[in-house]
C-alpha cells in the first residue's frame, strides 16, 4: 500500500522507559529495518484490521509516517493489571538514501520493533547493521526482533524463486537464536496478510515499556551485544532482491 505522508518532526518528547507507572504521555515505538520486509503493512495490519494486501500490491517506500492505536494490554498483578493504552508508532525509511533522515524519530523512543523478511536472506543479515544505529542515537531503548511475511515461508512461487538464488527462507530457529544473540526483548514471526501474530506483537511491545521483565533495567535487551556489529562503525548492508 502507498504511504506518501511525509513528516520530518521527530515524536512528542517522552518520559525514558524507566519512568514508574502512570505514564504522562503514551507510549512510542519505532519500526526500523531494510527497506520492503513489510514494516508499513504491520503497521496498517494493527492499526487497520480491515486493510487487504493484494499480491499485486504495488511497493512505495516510506519516509515517515505516524500510527496511533487504542488498545487494552494485561500487564500483569503489580503493575496495574489490564490497562488501557494509546500506542504511538513510527514507520521508517529503511533505505540508505534516508540514513541521515531516519534517525530524527529517534529520539525518547520507548521500544523499537526491528523487522527482517523472512524470505529475505539479506535482511536477516542486515540486523546487525541496524544495531549499531540504534544504539548510538537510543542506547537503553529495548527492542524486538520481528520476522515479517511468514505466510510467504510456505508460499511456492516465493520458495522457488529462493531456489533459484541457493536461498531458503530464514527460520523460526534462526530468528530467535538471532534475538538472543543480540540481546533483544523478545522474537516473533508476524504475517500482516493473515493476521497471525500481530496483535502480540504489540501487546509484547507494551509490556515491554510499561512492564519491563525483572532485571531488564531501563535498557532491556538493547544495550547488550550487537552479534559482533559492535556500537562502533556501521556495517555495510547487504543488497537485496525483494519478494513482495
Amino acid at each position: 500500500m502507498a504511504t506518501q505522508c511525509i513528516k520530518c518532526t521527530p515524536p512528542s518528547p517522552l518520559p525514558p522507559s524507566s519512568s514508574p507507572l502512570p505514564r504522562a504521555n503514551p507510549p512510542a515505538g519505532v519500526i526500523v529495518g531494510d527497506g520492503a520486509t513489510g514494516k508499513t503493512s504491520l503497521l496498517i495490519a494493527y492499526t487497520s484490521p480491515s486493510s487487504t494486501f493484494p499480491a499485486n500490491m504495488e511497493y512505495v517506500p516510506t519516509v515517515f509516517d505516524n500510527y496511533s492505536a487504542e488498545m487494552s494490554v494485561d500487564l500483569g498483578l503489580g503493575q496495574g493489571g489490564r490497562r488501557e493504552v494509546n500506542l504511538g508508532l513510527w514507520d521508517t525509511a529503511g533505505q540508505e538514501d534516508y540514513d541521515r533522515l531516519r534517525p530524527l524519530s529517534y529520539p525518547q523512543t520507548d521500544i523499537f520493533l526491528v523487522c527482517y523478511s523472512c524470505v529475505s536472506p539479506a535482511s536477516f543479515e542486515n540486523i546487525k547493521s541496524w544495531l549499531p544505529e540504534l544504539h548510538h542515537h537510543a542506547p537503553q531503548t529495548p527492542f524486538l526482533l520481528l520476522s515479517l511475511k511468514s505466510d510467504l515461508s510456505s508460499h511456492p512461487p516465493t520458495l522457488s524463486t529462493l531456489a533459484s538464488r541457493n536461498q531458503a527462507p530464514i527460520t523460526p530457529a534462526q530468528g530467535q537464536a538471532l534475538a538472543k544473540e543480540v540481546g533483544a526483548l523478545g522474537f516473533r514471526e508476524v504475517s500482516a496478510k493473515t493476521g497471525w501474530g500481530v496483535r502480540e506483537v504489540f501487546d509484547l511491545a507494551v509490556r515491554g515499556v510499561l512492564a519491563p521483565p525483572s532485571g531488564s533495567g531501563s535498557g532491556g535487551g538493547a544495550g547488550g551485544g550487537g552479534g559482533g556489529a559492535g556500537r562502533g562503525g556501521v556495517r555495510k548492508k547487504k543488497k537485496q532482491c525483494v519478494i513482495l
